[in-house]
């Protein structure tokens, strides 16, 4: 499916909610060569270290009732935080003109945080969007993967 995409000068963009990785094809549809531009790593402290206390309650006026407020996931702000960064980076690239063609190749949790953050120059720029978690694997197994 992706072998034809894949051209040489391609730029693929690899990302999880802690890792990223932003690669370019230096080979060609049969056989890319891709080398890493640059990389990414966010690392999360721990929860316990990130909220401190526990979560709130709310009280209604009618009835006298109440009931707990949802504590915030701090980790899913830091992953939104570190993909909002990453989609700054695509776009400086595409506005450069340095990105004329892109593969988005992310998780589905990735996928649906990282596109409101899309600038309009970078999706068009994206020929293809993978829902893969590739972003711990080795070059040559991405190589192989996107070749189809």
């Amino acid at each position: 499916m992706t072998g034809n995409i894949l051209r040489q000068g391609t730029w693929v963009a690899v990302c999880d909610g802690r890792k990223a990785l932003l690669l370019e094809n230096k080979g060609t549809a049969e056989y890319p060569n891709l080398e890493t531009r640059e990389h990414f790593e966010h690392k999360s402290e721990p929860t316990h270290v990130q909220g401190s206390s526990a979560p709130g309650r709310a009280f209604s006026t009618a009835g006298g009732r109440r009931g707990a407020v949802e504590q915030s996931d701090y980790h899913d702000q830091d992953e939104k935080t570190f993909l909002r960064s990453f989609a700054a980076c695509l776009e400086r690239h595409t506005r450069n003109h340095a990105v004329k063609s892109l593969i988005l190749v992310a998780s589905s949790r990735a996928l649906g945080m990282i596109r409101p953050a899309l600038s309009e120059s970078t999706k068009q720029a994206i020929v293809a969007e993978l829902d893969r978690d590739y972003v711990k694997l080795p070059l040559y197994e991405i190589e192989s993967r996107l070749k189809g």
